[in-house]
């Protein structure tokens, strides 16, 4: 795990990336300055972010706020064309052309007194603040966090500081117990029967998962869907999901849905819709990085 962190200085510039901490090959942390944002965001937002003028707008979730430091976290993966060129650009000292937000629906904090936070993966990252959320209203707060291994463990620290008991998965039991979250899920009912919700975010597979081990419990289970999305002020429509008998769409009515009533058969073959642009999109990039020499050419 690599972390670097700009000097403190006074002069810091619009959307500068003051500390950068890479978890893994592909996942990577940039705490920004933008000291209005990190004092409007609420847990369960998200921006919209252009890491150059001629770049794509990308939705990431807003994983941390230190409204003191008036900086915001984003977790990004590495997994297409622009997350890839931000994981070779987007380095301590440099700028975001742009940000905008907060968007999306905060997250509700009920009056629940048990609370269960679940965060599979990348999904750990945005789980965060709502899991401090409900530890900061007075709840009973369980943390469950998936991974594939003990090398992809990420903040875990920050997890034990705010949550009362804290289960950790990973598939091969490098960290542990093995399994997946909804083997975690699964564990805290049992011992706590009482539990009043579940907040689920991850893979659209995992947070189907959770949202089926919470049914027959009859347990209250909201997750946070990342649909394909455009301009986050739902005039594109490209983000819309079936939640029930209705069509919402998860840039302005969301993210965070019941995850009983969520349809993610349709969310997860609506996220492969532009797979093969998305394809040649990242072919074309690794090829300009081959031609120029960059380092990351082989990792993309």
């Amino acid at each position: 795990m690599i972390t670097k962190t700009a000097p403190i200085r006074s002069d810091k510039k619009p959307f500068e990336i003051l500390t950068r901490e890479d978890y893994s090959p592909v996942t990577y942390m940039l705490e920004v300055h933008h000291p209005q944002m990190a004092r409007a965001a609420q847990p369960g937002q998200f921006v919209i972010v252009m890491s150059h003028a001629t770049g794509e707008r990308i939705p990431l979730t807003i994983a941390d706020f230190d409204r003191e430091k008036g900086t915001i976290t984003l977790v990004i993966q590495a997994v297409g064309k622009t997350t890839m060129e931000m994981q070779q650009s987007c380095q301590v000292g440099t700028v975001l052309y742009g940000i905008a937000g907060p968007m999306g629906i905060p997250s509700h904090v009920s009056s629940a007194k048990k609370v269960v936070c679940v965060g599979g993966g990348l999904g750990v990252a945005p789980v965060y603040p709502q899991a401090r959320a409900q530890k900061e209203n007075g709840a009973y707060v369980i943390g469950v966090l998936g991974f594939r291994n003990k090398d992809l463990v990420f903040w875990e620290d920050k997890f034990r500081a705010i949550c009362d008991e804290l289960i950790i998965c990973t598939d091969d039991g490098s960290a542990g117990i093995k399994g997946f979250v909804t083997d975690g899920i699964k564990q805290a009912i049992a011992k706590h029967p009482d539990i009043d919700e579940v907040v689920a975010i991850g893979p659209p597979v995992m947070m189907k998962a959770s949202a089926q081990a919470t049914r027959a419990a009859g347990i209250k289970t909201m997750v946070s869907l990342n649909p394909i999305m455009v301009d986050g002020t739902g005039m594109c429509g490209g983000c819309r999901v079936k939640v029930g008998e209705s069509v919402k769409f998860a840039c302005v009515d969301g993210p965070d849905f019941d995850g009983h009533q969520v349809d993610f058969d349709d969310l997860m073959v609506r996220l492969k819709r532009y797979k093969e642009e998305e394809r040649v999109a990242t072919e074309r990039w690794s090829e300009s990085c081959r031609m120029n020499g960059s380092p990351m050419a082989t990792a993309a």
